[in-house]
């Protein structure tokens, strides 16, 4: 009888420690990172990740690296790689410089407060998620010029090249991007300038065809020739305005003449030790980034206990608070007064830790906090770089829904963007991803609108150690959390660190979202005990961003890249 409850016993301890590795295994981990000793590049995209790792080898710099995978993302991820949408750039140079460009769109000359709002006051979805009124003045463009030009070392000429030539002799489709053509064909079918380039004479592409777009290319030929105005003036921005026209949109091109970046000083904070290097407002992703951090650096996290309520307790408490803030309190701060400070300071964190307690705390009770006291002293695409001179990059770009509004410019070959969506089109009603906004971020001409996009560079020892960003709308802060505290506080490498399972709240809706295996029955039901409400699996998301990124061991001088298999990317070094 003995003999037999110790073998049960030890069929139930092997049983409990397989398991404990499922979530590894069913996300493909297992898999080491990609090691390289003088540089890497990570994106979504092989052919655009072996673009930019061929401009390291040709001697060129991380920031030459990024604008070249910026244009052929823009072929050969047309999901959300693009020239006629924006994005946010985080920069950490050799000298010790950290800087960001931003590039992020901004809504027309003509834009209104109540443009999507009918005549009743109600907010109208359809206005600012699809069709011409949608799309907000794109920045991608004049972003990558604009970091290229101040930090790279190569002319345009020769880092947009590769993207015309995957451009006009194409390049190999892929299971994936195959399955999106098909997903979206209803929705090309509106726009006869997308559906003749998404299908063949309406029928669907196959993997393993060739992809090509000449239409893009001759666009990209006009951005090698003439810089900026090659897209913000001529005969491409004839094209882009005459389609917003046709559809009713209200860009002008005084709107795309006055489009600049902007260089901004970047978010700074730490973490246990670490510098935490990432993007300022019309970013929320830095803020509510370092807001999470530094409310969790309170704590300390058991090896033991990754995966379990009681550490995810902690996580989601943490991220109701942080959303909280962000419906209120960010925005573009070029237009409103963000409390940058407060919402960065160490004692307002610490004043958050000190209300959680053991139980859930209901959203309800929760509003967002005062950080004025501390002032005192979604589809996106995300790509990380580091270079052989100890300079790196971190990228993230979108056209926000999957193909942004679906549109084609005819005749210039890119999709345009839906990026009004993200403004709050009225205080209190939640946008595509259900984040709820405020006066903030409330629409305004020339304003950019809040985004959640998070590229960020941890540095350890004034070096950077960790390069990382990710898509996913409201997710995509959560996501980049999780994968910094897999590595600083559980010591994983940064493959396994991107493949483990992710949750995610946002403060609104009162839900934990979750991955397949990253709650298992055990702790759903400790985290309902404690008074959490779980989305059900099969309403929940299928994925929680796809986290591409970096870790480079200065000791050894080692550096390791990892593409997230829920994208099908991959790490490039050499």
């Amino acid at each position: 009888m003995k003999n037999t409850k110790s073998i049960i016993k030890i069929v139930i301890i092997l049983f409990l420690f397989t398991t404990a590795f499922i979530p590894k295994i069913c996300f493909g981990a297992f898999q080491k990172p990609q090691k390289a000793k003088n540089g890497m590049v990570v994106t979504v995209s092989t052919p655009a990740s072996l673009v930019g790792v061929q401009i390291l080898k040709d001697g060129g710099n991380a920031v030459d690296a990024a604008v070249a995978v910026g244009f052929a993302l823009a072929v050969t991820y047309p999901y959300a790689g693009n020239i006629g949408g924006g994005g946010f750039m985080v920069i950490h140079l050799n000298n010790g410089k950290n800087t960001t460009i931003d590039f992020r769109e901004k809504a027309p000359l003509r834009a209104t407060r109540d443009m999507y709002l009918d005549k009743d006051g109600n907010y109208t979805p359809s206005l600012s998620k699809e069709g011409a009124t949608s799309v907000g003045v794109p920045g991608s463009v004049a972003g990558l010029i604009c970091a290229l030009k101040r930090y790279g070392t190569m002319p345009l000429e020769k880092v947009i090249q590769p993207a015309i030539d995957l451009a006009e002799k194409g390049w190999r489709l892929d299971d994936r991007t195959v399955a999106a053509f098909i997903k979206n064909l209803e929705n090309f079918k509106k726009y006869p300038s997308s559906y003749k380039i998404f299908s063949k004479d309406g029928k669907p592409y196959l993997e393993g065809e060739i992809f090509k777009q000449p239409d893009l290319a001759w666009t990209l030929e006009q951005i090698k020739e003439n810089g900026t105005d090659g897209f913000y003036k001529g005969k491409v921005a004839d094209l882009l305005i005459k389609q917003i026209k046709e559809f009713g949109g209200i860009i002008s091109h005084k709107d795309l003449i006055k489009y600049k970046p902007v260089e901004r000083k970047p978010v700074i904070s730490t973490y246990r030790g670490h510098k935490i290097v990432s993007m300022p407002p019309p970013s929320s992703g830095g803020i509510i980034l370092a807001e999470m951090l530094n409310i969790l650096e309170n704590y300390h996290f058991n090896p033991n206990e990754w995966g379990s309520s009681i550490y995810y307790h902690k996580l989601v408490e943490a991220m109701k608070y942080a959303y909280a803030d962000r419906s209120v309190h960010l925005g573009d701060a070029d237009f409103y007064p963000v409390p940058q400070k407060g919402l960065l300071s160490k004692e307002y964190a610490k004043s958050i830790f000190l209300k959680i307690g053991n139980k859930a705390t209901p959203s309800s009770s929760i509003k967002a906090g005062n950080p004025m006291r501390y002032q005192e002293s979604t589809e996106t695409t995300h790509y990380s770089i580091y270079d052989k001179y100890g300079n790196a990059v971190s990228v993230t770009t979108t056209l926000n829904s999957a193909f942004g509004n679906k549109i084609v410019v005819e005749g210039a070959g890119f999709l345009l963007n839906n990026e009004m969506d993200d403004f709050s089109s009225k205080p209190g009603v939640p946008n595509q991803f259900g984040l709820i906004g405020g006066e903030g971020n409330s629409i305004q001409p020339e304003k950019r609108m809040l985004s959640s996009m998070t590229p960020t560079i941890i540095l350890k020892d004034g070096k950077p150690y960790i390069v990382i960003g990710s898509p996913g709308g409201s997710t995509i802060i959560t996501t980049v959390m999780q994968v910094i505290l897999n590595c600083i506080d559980f010591n994983m490498d940064i493959q396994t660190a991107i493949d483990m399972p992710r949750i995610h709240h946002q403060w609104l809706p009162d839900k934990i979202f979750f991955e397949k295996y990253a709650v298992n029955l055990d702790t759903a039901e400790k985290l309902r005990a404690l008074g959490y409400k779980l989305a059900d699996i099969r309403k929940s998301f299928r994925i929680l961003g796809i986290a591409e990124g970096i870790m480079i061991d200065n000791t050894n001088h080692i550096i390791y890249g990892a593409s997230d298999p829920r994208g099908g990317g991959s790490a490039e070094g050499y």
